[in-house]
């Protein structure tokens, strides 16, 4: 029987996905910048935003060159955004500190912000042949099939095991590296995947324990099942003159940096807070259909209020917070369920008048 890595290989050469954009050419950049979209993000998901990406910031220079608040615009919807934080500030690295030239060696983009063990020796591969093993969600779930690994990934001891079979995996050959890498998240992504698994034609089935054992729907152990902690907030759409006002979140925690409503405890005073710490006078509120949205450690139900302000200063007092335009509302760095919320605020008050 030929190697895992042969196996892996011959099938990617022949079955494989090869007419993805940032396959088109071995630009550590454009490169770079699929493997960090990919991440925790399906291939059907990421193309339109990699390709409005590399449109905005062809370079890695123009993307250091460019202000956090457009490049937050541009990935605006894509999700994970600490991602796009770690993207400006890794192209201001290669700027600063390598003379806008993007490495292509795993231990030079292992030390770039945001760019992992996996993805450096990914992006290595790809970009000069590289010899490296890889682990993402999908390699994690081939090998701990294809080697009957038990135990959630998670756990330190179990991906520490899945590391030593990925680095005993790797081809000799550096020119086998591309294919060998490509054809481990192939595999992952279109057929040993994590339901509707098609066991039938996949290269590595003869040897995998998981088939031979009757256990493939069991592996690799699932993550342990908690109970997702639920947050209620009010979030508030202060309205004058058609505009829509903004406030900007912390760089930390949940949509860091980006724009976003702002946001009260679920029960707090609306008129007060209004009134006392933006000091405006409210008019008109009007409650609008509750909008819940998950992420990975709680599900967050949002309660908008729409604010027709009567009376507000030329300038709010509060940094951080400005009152935009809707249309230039909409085009800002604001997280989807907000653009969600502004846009079903304004199919709303056209129905209504």
């Amino acid at each position: 029987m030929k190697t895992f890595a042969a196996r892996v290989s011959e099938w990617q050469r022949v079955h494989g996905r090869h007419d993805l954009p940032w396959q088109q050419d071995r630009d550590p950049y454009r490169i770079w910048l699929s493997e960090i979209m990919l991440q925790q993000t399906q291939v059907a998901t990421v193309l339109p935003y990699y390709a409005r990406f590399v449109a905005a910031f062809p370079t890695v220079a123009s993307l250091a060159a460019a202000p956090l608040d457009h490049v937050l615009a541009i990935w605006s919807g894509l999700g994970y955004y600490r991602r796009a934080h770690h993207l400006h500030a890794a192209a201001n690295a290669v700027v600063r500190d390598h003379d806008g030239v993007f490495p292509r060696d795993a231990a030079t983009l292992a030390a770039l912000p945001g760019i992992g063990r996996s993805t450096a020796a990914a992006i290595a591969a790809f970009a000069s042949d590289e010899r490296g093993a890889i682990l993402d969600g999908n390699v994690k779930r081939v090998l701990a099939r294809h080697r009957g690994v038990d135990g959630w990934p998670g756990e330190p001891r179990v991906h520490a095991a899945l590391w030593q079979i990925a680095d005993a995996l790797v081809p000799p050959n550096a020119s086998d590296i591309r294919a060998y890498t490509q054809g481990l998240m192939d595999i992952g992504a279109t057929i040993c995947t994590r339901t509707r698994q098609q066991c039938a034609v996949c290269p590595i089935r003869d040897d995998c324990e998981a088939r031979l054992t009757g256990r493939v729907a069991e592996l690799p152990t699932p993550r342990p099942r908690k109970v997702l902690p639920q947050r209620e907030v009010t979030v508030l759409m202060l309205e004058r003159d058609g505009d829509v006002l903004l406030e900007r979140r912390p760089v930390l925690g949940v949509w860091g940096g980006l724009w976003s409503l702002p946001e009260l405890p679920r029960n707090a005073d609306i008129a007060s807070h209004v009134g006392i710490k933006l000091a405006m006078t409210p008019g008109e509120l009007r409650r609008l259909p509750p909008l819940t949205h998950t992420f990975t450690h709680f599900a967050l139900t949002m309660y908008p209020v729409r604010v027709q302000v009567a009376r507000a200063p030329l300038d709010v007092r509060m940094p951080g917070v400005e009152w935009f335009a809707r249309d230039a509302a909409l085009a800002a760095a604001i997280p989807a369920p907000i653009r969600k919320l502004l846009q079903f605020s304004e199919a709303e008050f056209r129905l209504t008048g």
